[in-house]
Formats: C-alpha cells, structure tokens, sequence
C-alpha cells in the first residue's frame, strides 16, 4: 500500500456553455434530420468522436450543407457574418454559443459601434476569439500576452488617443488578465475594461492553482487542442510538475515517483465520465483507493440547488462597468445588474463593491439552462435598512437619502437601501416649491409614518425644514437690527410687495420700498430665486415679522435731480400722460414734473391732447419745485415767450 493521496478539484469539468451545447446537439438527434455542427461542438476528441459514430459531423463551410440538414453553432460562436449567411441562405441553425460569449458578441458589437477600438485578450487563431472579432464594427485589435499588448500600444499610431474597450476570451489566463489589466489602468486609465473570463473559468483556474501548490503532480485531463485547457496547465505548472492528457491511458506513461499528493482537474470540455475513468485508473496505479472519497459525489456539490428568493452568499470576483459578478459557491455564474445594486442612482459601484469582498445577496432568477443567476443586494440592504427607519421613527432621528423619483403625490427618497415615500405636502417647505428640482437631490428627513407588515415607510422633508427654520428664525431674531443689510433670495412675488428668505426668516419689500421707479406690479424689478441684498426697515419681534428695503439711498432720483437742475433749468422732458388740467412730463425716471394746460402755448388751449401726446418728447423750463411736497412746475410758455422776446429784440436792433 502506498501512502499517496489523490485530490480532484472540485470544479473539474464541464462548464454550463459546455454541458449545455453538448446537450442541445444530442437532443436535437431526436427531432432534426440530418445535424452537423459548425466545428467541433466543444474542443474534445471523446465527445466529437462520438457524435460521429452518431451522424454528426463538423463542417467549416456552410457552401456544403444540404438543405435538409440543421447546423448547430458550436460553443465558442461565429462571427456575425456566419449568422448573416445562415439567414440569407436560408439555412436551418440552432445557436449552442455559450451564454458567457455571446455576451462578450453583445459588449464587441456595442462598444465598437459607438466607436471605441476593441482589444481582444486572446488567441487570435481561437475559434472563439474569431468570433468575438467578427462581431467588431471597427478597429479591433487581439493580444496573447502582455508582450503583444506592449506592441500593440509602441507600433499604432494614435493608438492612445482612441476610445478604449478592452475584453477577454472567456477562457483567458486570470494571472496574465490581471497583469494585462495592471498595465492598461497605468498608461490608459481612460480605458473600459470588461471582466469576460468566464466565471467558472476563473473558479476553475484559482482553485487549480491552490491545488498545485500543495500537489506534487498535477494532473490537467482535456483535449490537446482545448484553450482553457491548455491554460489551465500554464497556471499550475509554476508549482509542481503538470501533466496534460487526454484519457486515462495517457497515465501508465506519467512518472510518479516521489508523489505524495497528486492533484486532478480537467478542462470545461471535459466529460465527467472521463474525469471518473483517470481517477479511478490513477487509484490502480498507485494501489491505494482512497476510500473516503466519493467523486460522484463531489461532482454532485457543485451543483448545489439554490431557489428563488434565497440568501446566499457571494465573492465579487469582478466589477464591470454594466454588472457585478459574483462566486456564489456553485456551477452558477452569478451577476448583480446596476439596477440591483443600490437604491440610490448616484452611487459609485466600485464604492460599494469590491473584487473578493464577502456579500449577502437575495437570488432573483436562475437560468440553470445558462447556468446564470441573477442577484440582488439592494433587496438584502432593505431589510437591513428598513430596521433603521423603525429605528428613526421610535427616536424621531433625522435621516439623509437622495431624491430618486417623482411620483403623483409625492417624492421617494432611497436610503438604507430602502424607498420612503414622502407627500408633496410633506416635501418642500413651501407649495409652490417645484417636486421636480428635489429630483437627484440629498435631502434630510424624518419618518412619520412605518407600516411594518407592507415593509413601508411615509416621510417629512418638511418637518426636518421647519425645526431648521425655527433654530435660524431664534438666532435671527437674537442678533438683527434696523439698518442691517442681508443677502436674501425671493420666494414668492405679490401684487403688494415681495417676501424675502434672509436665512430662516421671511422678510417682507413693501411696494414702494421694492423701487424709485413708478411700476405696476413688483415682478417688474425682481423674480423667484432672485439674489439681492435687503436692508431691515423695521422688525416686529412679538410677531416675528420683518419689513425690508431693497431700493437704495444712492439710487433715489430726488437726490439726483437736486444735484443736476434747479429753477430756470431747461429740461427735455417726456409726457408720461395727460389730464384736463395739462400733462406730466419725466424729467429723469422716478421725477415727474407738471405742465399746467396755461403753460403749453402762448395762446389759449382747450384741449391738452390738441398740442400734446404721450410719448412725446418736449422742451420746458422748470419754474417751480417743491422738494417737501415733491412736487415740480414746468412750463413750455416760458421759452416761447423768451424766445419771442429775443426776436423782437433782434428786429428793433
């Protein structure tokens, strides 16, 4: 007996793209009548083989295909121009392209198509990475390593001016995706990068890895020609002696010598009876059975079921830029969409989530078809947080959230992952306070109101406003003074004067004080949301009332006409209206001056409107003023009869 232990990856095997287009072909053996796929199905001998002893057969030329035959799209895909031909030759198909590259055709196409060059981390001679290419628009460029990647950059002109988006063949090395990744981030930070190794390629991949390093031997079972196969050896072998085969017979021609522990993991392509056959060949060789080891077993666990609705807990093993991927401890690729993620619009994912962070998560749907399940967090979050605004309510406590979406009634404010409703009475601390400017917007709250059985809550945004207010108006009211300028902001506009936030307290701009000039309704100087500095006329401190000044000193047109014109100044005055008794004239705006019906002409007049007309501009001299009564005397009389009086003078001389 030999005392050496034989461990076999837990993730060893068929992928979900795998199982499932191996599964889709010999399916439809029962319902179509003549199936060839598009290449080899998947990349190994065992399973092509076997389809052909079935009929099936692989082709690269659709030209050869009759018209009684369904072709089957292999799991790697094809370029958008193969789905072009199939369609225009009207050539029956059934698509078995992996979920997980078909997304990666979906990112190519999209992003290429608003114009970013695409780079592909990749084996260009890939059936899959052909594929993903020939989904691209534009420029689309693919690397093998971070060597190619280097050249790339050196050798394009203008290369680094472009738009950037960078994704990789699903089975892709995870040690050289993440040095690739290090040196995009360092010379082109501006770069989108879309975590595209398959999930359970990456699994698959690390969990490998740990087993070399505590293996010997590792063993990697798959076709010769199988990418991540290949790959999945290029990441062990940096620990112990690895092996590459394709059944077991290969392993009587391994040497074992010195072996204690021997590791075991197979390819995504990779049938689980193959995996069974090598481990069982390889207890032989070694004479020891390890009998606390069940393989169908451990196979099974990996399909571990989960259901709608459950808790599970997941690994963020990448943050894209449309979704969070996520380990949830099965053969199922889990993905968190933006909109799950958070209740609050304006979070930055990469805030909350972090790669290889532990997170609670409710399961939403499962595609076991796929091998897809879709998450949620914010959903886990409101649970949580709903026990904080029961918490809020019991303790009156101010919340803070952020303004998500107006609806009939009212607003929802996210916070704690939760919605709370808040009225539109509630909402603003005036009414005619617009709901749309709160939209996006962090407001403080309290809640008034939980329905704890309908998981919902009411808020205020108003009853927070209100006690502000009320501290403002105390430490306004503790310090102002008559004579005092404040910076203030209109709210709301009536036909007697205007009423001014000055910090918590609304003063009032009575008409006249509003401006020098003669209106007919204060929105002619100001508007809602208007910025003017106020002085305080008066302050009613019983009644919590004040009464401002908006019209300055310096503007008063009074002071100005005292200090350009006096009696006997001639003016150019224009007549602002007319009345039996003779016509107003501005001499400047805000001073009026009267021209009596006896000082139009130097004859009799009847009728003001016969001589003048509104609007008109006129010559006068200022005979009178009266600055206690504001009252100006202005005659157009009196520069006829002077200027008569100068042409009578000229004749006599």
């Amino acid at each position: 007996m030999y005392n050496n232990k034989i461990i076999t990856a837990e993730s060893a095997g068929f992928c979900f793209g795998v199982d499932r287009a191996v599964k889709i072909v010999y399916d439809s053996l029962d319902t179509e009548n003549k199936v060839v796929t598009f290449g080899p199905i998947i990349h190994n001998p065992d399973v092509v083989s076997d389809l052909e002893n079935k009929g099936v057969f692989a082709i690269d030329d659709l030209n050869s295909v009759s018209s009684d035959s369904t072709v089957i799209i292999r799991s790697h895909g094809v370029s958008k121009n193969i789905y072009e031909q199939l369609g225009n030759n009207n050539i029956r198909y059934i698509d078995a392209t992996c979920p997980f590259v078909s997304r990666i055709h979906k990112i190519a196409y999209e992003k290429s198509s608003e114009g970013y060059t695409i780079l592909i981390a990749g084996d260009s001679n890939h059936p899959e990475v052909q594929g993903i290419k020939g989904h691209c628009v534009g420029d689309a460029y693919v690397f093998r390593d971070l060597h190619e990647l280097n050249e790339l950059f050196v050798k394009i002109i203008n290369f680094t001016k472009n738009n950037i988006a960078i994704i990789a063949q699903t089975t892709y090395n995870k040690i050289m995706w993440n040095e690739c990744k290090e040196y995009i981030l360092k010379h082109y930070p501006n770069a989108i990068i879309f975590d595209t190794i398959c999930n359970a390629t990456s699994v698959r991949q690390t969990e490998a890895i740990e087993l070399s390093k505590k293996a010997d031997v590792m063993l990697i079972v798959g076709g010769l020609h199988s990418s991540n196969t290949v790959k999945l050896k290029q990441v062990c072998e940096d620990y112990c002696k690895c092996y590459h085969i394709e059944s077991a017979k290969e392993l009587y021609s391994v040497d074992f010598s010195g072996a204690k522990i021997i590791g075991i993991s197979a390819g995504a392509s990779t049938p689980a009876h193959i995996i069974k056959e090598v481990q069982t060949t390889m207890s032989e060789i070694l004479k020891d059975q390890d009998e606390g080891f069940n393989f169908e077993e451990a196979l099974e666990q990996t399909f571990k079921k989960i259901y709608t609705g459950e808790k599970v807990k997941g690994y963020i093993t990448a943050v894209n830029p449309t979704e969070v991927i996520v380990d949830i401890g099965t053969k199922h690729t889990g993905y968190i969409p933006m909109d799950e993620i958070s209740e609050d619009p304006t979070v930055n994912v990469a805030d909350v989530l972090k790669v290889g962070e532990e997170v609670d998560l409710i399961v939403l749907r499962i595609n076991d078809q796929d091998g897809i399940v879709t998450l949620s967090k914010k959903k886990v979050d409101a649970v949580l947080g709903f026990e904080k605004v029961v918490a809020a309510k019991e303790e009156d406590a101010v919340l803070s959230g952020v303004v998500v979406k107006v609806i009939k009634g009212g607003v929802l404010v996210a916070t704690n992952g939760v919605k709370v409703f808040v009225p539109a009475s509630q909402a603003t601390s005036r009414r005619d306070d617009k709901l749309e400017d709160l939209l996006k917007k962090t407001v403080n709250f309290k809640i008034i109101e939980v329905n704890q059985q309908k998981g919902r809550a009411v808020g205020s945004i108003r009853a927070v406003l209100k006690d502000q207010r009320m501290e403002m108006q105390s430490k306004f009211f503790e310090s102002a003074e008559v004579g005092a300028t404040y910076a203030g902001e209109v709210k709301s506009i009536t036909d007697y004067g205007v009423f001014v936030d000055i910090g918590g307290v609304d003063g009032l701009i009575r008409k006249p004080d509003l401006t020098w000039k003669k209106i007919k309704h204060p929105s002619e100087v100001v508007s809602i949301g208007d910025k003017i500095d106020v002085t305080i006329k008066d302050i009613d401190n019983e009644n919590k009332k004040v009464s401002l000044v908006f019209k300055k000193d310096s503007e008063n047109p009074w002071g100005i006409f005292k200090n350009k014109f006096d009696v006997d100044s001639v003016v150019k005055a224009k007549i602002v209206s007319v009345t039996q008794f003779g016509a107003f004239a501005e001499i400047i705006p805000g001073i009026d001056g009267l021209i009596h019906i006896s000082q139009i002409a130097n004859q009799r007049v009847d009728k003001v409107e016969d001589l003048l007309s509104v609007g008109q501009v006129v010559d006068a001299k200022i005979t009178e003023i009266d600055f206690d009564k504001k009252r100006i005397s202005l005659s157009m009389r009196a520069l006829i009869q002077e200027e008569t009086a100068e042409e009578a003078e000229e004749v006599t001389q």
